[in-house]
């Protein structure tokens, strides 16, 4: 900051300077978040006006309701019984699947799937590539092989929820797959059959949850992370990046580490156990030999 040629730096109200600066502060209470709100602003002012109708060379089904405000690219395919709501964007080659539900100022990206029966709620965002409502990974052992069970649930993602480029959300065995309101995913991950993501929730680039496991509100989980399945996370849970969580986290705004995930303070100490642990082996052997001289 002080180095900069900014005419104009946001900070945080608490920032105590050290030396004087040239550039002019603007002191808020958060100022990534007010970042954030310019960027938006910016984004607003410069940004086209959304596209409306369809495009030559998509396929919209008769049987389809569309809002006469939404906009269905080129190369789109819109099933039948197929509900999307105003102001929202289905761009180029995406498929929607028979019933599927996208609410209100919606944008669903190139490329995305939607199978049957899913439902987006409203002021979603849904990047390319992803695909929401893959069967779910479900195999019953039979005669030295595995036999398929049917996934005839659904997924169901609520309002103002964005999931990145090339996630893959399966539908539920029975019953729904749920992301809850307000929940952000990072781009390749993958959700399993009848998993909850809860509200607000925070999930960074390659992480995976297993089937039927629950994942509180305000969670923020690492990329890379792995969580088993049929267990419940905490609300307010933090796990760091690769770490693996086998069993269940009953304490809200836990912190987690490691492979099995375990507390994160214990873990940060027995990481620097592990670090001596060849000038403790020294000592050890030197006290040993000590401890035979004295036998003697």
């Amino acid at each position: 900051m002080y180095t900069s040629s900014a005419s104009v730096i946001i900070v945080n109200e608490s920032l105590v300077l050290s030396k004087a600066i040239q550039a002019t502060l603007i002191r808020v209470n958060d100022a990534y978040a007010a970042f954030a709100v310019l960027l938006q602003t910016y984004q607003e002012l410069t940004a086209a006006k959304p596209p409306q109708g369809k495009e030559e060379f998509c396929f919209v089904s008769p049987e389809a309701n569309i809002d006469e405000t939404a906009y269905i690219g080129s190369f789109a395919y819109i099933s039948k019984g197929v509900k999307v709501g105003k102001n929202s964007a289905i761009y180029p080659q995406v498929f929607l699947g028979e019933n599927v539900k996208v609410g209100e100022g919606v944008i669903i990206y190139p490329g995305v799937k939607i199978y049957k029966d899913c439902v987006i709620g409203n002021h979603c965002i849904i990047h390319a590539g992803t695909i929401i409502g893959s069967d779910g990974f479900g195999f019953a052992p039979e005669n030295g092989s595995f036999k398929k069970i049917p996934q005839i649930g659904n997924v169901i993602v609520e309002d103002d929820v964005e999931i990145g480029a090339n996630c893959t959300i399966d539908r539920a065995t029975m019953g729904s797959t749920i992301i809850k309101k307000g929940a952000k995913l990072d781009n390749l991950i993958q959700i399993a059959h009848n998993v909850e993501v809860g509200e607000s929730t925070v999930i960074a680039s390659q992480a995976g949850i297993s089937g039927s496991t629950k994942v509180g509100r305000y969670c923020m989980v690492g990329g890379q992370a792995g969580i088993v399945g049929h267990i419940r996370i905490a609300d307010g849970a933090k796990i760091n990046a690769q770490s693996g969580v086998a069993k269940q986290i009953d304490i809200p705004n836990s912190s987690l580490t490691g492979s099995p995930a375990f507390d994160y303070v214990p873990s940060l100490r027995s990481q620097v156990v592990y670090r001596n642990l060849p000038e403790m082996q020294k000592r050890i052997e030197a006290l040993e030999k000590k401890l035979q001289e004295l036998t003697k």
